[in-house]
């Protein structure tokens, strides 16, 4: 086998890290919380996302035109390992957390991208 086959087969067989990440305006201390099975891609993807103009959360889109790519970090919060015996983190594994993050950090309002949960009938 060829030395580049070889290499594509490694690259496909690669687990990528999943987990949680943080868009974060650090001039106003606002967060946009995420998950990702593939955290490189994720956080390349809000990046590329932001830089052209394209970010579906309109008000962080907004922020960033107005105070600059300067003013913001991409950040990994938190790394899930697959389940033992799988090649890969259920993405229900990965909702769930992410979840329990934003009613920890509530990033609404003042604090955040996020829209506040509804209240309960």
């Amino acid at each position: 086998m060829s030395d580049r086959k070889e290499l594509i087969r490694a690259y496909k067989e690669t687990v990528q890290p999943a987990g949680i990440y943080a868009v974060r305006n650090t001039v106003e201390g606002k967060l946009l919380l995420g998950a990702s099975r593939n955290l490189p891609a994720g956080l390349n993807s809000q990046r590329a996302q932001l830089r052209f103009g394209g970010h579906r959360n309109h008000a962080l889109q907004a922020d960033w035109n107005r105070l600059g790519e300067d003013a913001f970090t991409i950040e990994v919060l938190e790394e899930l390992k697959p389940a033992e015996g799988s090649r890969e983190v259920r993405q229900e594994d990965l909702e769930a957390l992410l979840a329990l993050l934003i009613a920890d950090l509530r990033p609404w309002d003042e604090r955040g991208y996020h829209a506040p949960p509804r209240p309960q009938p």
